[in-house]
């Protein structure tokens, strides 16, 4: 049975690996949308709303005056400042499993600690028009050999199970975000669903969680409906970064810890209730009620999983 303080590291490890994944994909969707021709572009403060999307307001307006595409590039990447920037939180994951060293297999700590050496020598040179994009793509790639590493040499103990938990957690909620921008930031004023801007925007979400080739597979129809996306996006089990996949890994993670430790906590419940409301919705019903007040219960309803999680576990 592991100590609070090494469950907490374990959970926040993947979590901020599956963090800094994230913010590689808003990083690199809002650099495409840069390079469109203007009128594609939607609002002039297109850097602005990944900022939002990322809960980096506050930190930014702390440091620059202007949200500019390399302020907002400098600060989401490498800034020190800033601990959700992909530096930092490449490091407090980094930091999260060197003190758990014992409890991780030799693959999942060296893809760990080779990516934060690397990502450690990076300067800002680094982050011009013809490296940011090879950068991006590296940091994706890291993410996903340490995540593979994980599935492939990691014990089914608890200590996979925190990580896993962890990871989804923070995964969903980045969905949840970055689904509620789209509707309330990105489209242009004047522009409505299905104008030209509407599409390329639409494509860029699903490009950001990684889904733009899987939903063109799941929809054979060529245009983007807000509908299918959100869909897609929430409800879809088969959608590696949808609501309800996320919710099904975090229940299975959760039940398989309250195994180990022979008891259920508040946490399995609010991951059950949040699963059943998923699998139990429909999509009418949620327009008809407000996506963004869907988006905005569930993103409360997962940080008080995380404390309910953090709680119970005496994460220290």
């Amino acid at each position: 049975m592991l100590l609070g303080r090494n469950a907490a590291s374990l959970f926040w490890m993947a979590r901020y690996v599956e963090r800094a994944e994230n913010m590689a994909r808003l990083v690199e969707v809002s650099y495409r949308i840069s390079l469109m021709p203007k009128p594609f572009r939607g609002h002039t403060n297109d850097w602005r709303s990944v900022l939002i999307s990322a809960q980096c307001e506050a930190t930014f307006d702390a440091k620059y005056d202007e949200a500019s595409k390399e302020n907002v590039i400098q600060h989401l990447v490498l800034d020190r400042e800033n601990p959700s920037s992909i530096r930092s939180c490449m490091e407090t994951a980094r930091n999260n499993g060197r003190s758990v060293r014992t409890s991780l297999s030799r693959d999942v700590w060296e893809s760990l600690n080779s990516t934060w050496n690397e990502l450690s020598q990076l300067r800002a040179s680094h982050l011009s028009s013809d490296k940011l994009p090879g950068l991006l793509d590296w940091i994706k790639q890291r993410s996903m050999l340490f995540r593979g590493a994980m599935l492939g040499t990691a014990l089914r103990l608890d200590s996979f199970h925190f990580s896993q938990a962890g990871a989804f957690v923070e995964r969903a909620d980045n969905t949840a975000r970055i689904l509620d921008v789209k509707y309330h930031i990105l489209l242009p004023r004047g522009s409505g669903p299905g104008s030209a801007i509407d599409q390329q925007q639409w494509a860029s979400l699903l490009r950001s969680v990684s889904a733009h080739r899987a939903y063109r597979w799941a929809y054979k129809d060529a245009s983007y409906q807000p509908w299918n996306v959100a869909q897609f996006l929430i409800l879809n089990p088969a959608m590696p970064r949808s609501l309800i996949f996320c919710y099904n890994w975090i229940t299975r993670s959760l039940n398989d810890l309250a195994a180990d430790y022979g008891t259920r906590t508040d946490g399995n419940d609010i991951a059950e209730r949040t699963l059943r409301k998923l699998a139990g919705a429909d999509m009418e019903a949620i327009f008809q009620s407000g996506l963004h007040e869907f988006l905005v219960d569930f993103i409360v309803d997962n940080n008080r999983l995380t404390s309910e999680i953090a709680n119970a576990y005496n994460f220290q």
